[in-house]
């Protein structure tokens, strides 16, 4: 999942245009380095951030969690991480989870990406096997 979406950042950050309104010294500041940085930043975070929920270990589906994962260009998360409250560090999750979104905003915005504007909820989750899962709707 992460290569696959560090994939789509760099072909989202070749396809995208300057905004409206950007001056050449706007655009000609940010080099391919940095967009490449930027990129990575919130492949690492996300990869640190899926690190730190563990699934596994709940007993009751009253102890699992969805927490909001990134930032979409119009708003609002862009996936979901479920994991169980008893066997993660819901503090530092919940920290690196912060991180993750402040830097994928700022990539958008850098890129003057757009999404659709739809809520994304978070999912059901249950426990599976003996980890939190998410519910796939019927």
């Amino acid at each position: 999942m992460p290569r696959s979406f560090a994939l789509s950042l760099l072909f989202l950050a070749a396809c995208s245009t300057p905004r409206a309104g950007s001056t050449d010294e706007t655009t000609s500041s940010r080099s391919p380095i940095v967009a490449t940085s930027d990129s990575a930043t919130v492949v690492r975070l996300e990869r640190e951030s899926r690190a730190l929920a563990r699934a596994d270990g709940c007993t009751s589906a009253a102890t699992c969690r969805a927490a909001p994962l990134g930032s979409r260009p119009c708003g609002g998360p862009r996936d979901y991480l479920v994991y169980c409250a008893s066997t993660t560090d819901s503090a530092t999750l919940s920290a690196k989870l912060d991180s993750l979104r402040v830097a994928e905003e700022r990539w958008n915005q850098a890129r003057g990406i757009a999404s659709t504007c739809e809520f994304r909820e978070p999912p059901a989750v249950a426990v599976q096997g003996g980890s939190c899962a998410r519910v796939k709707p019927e």
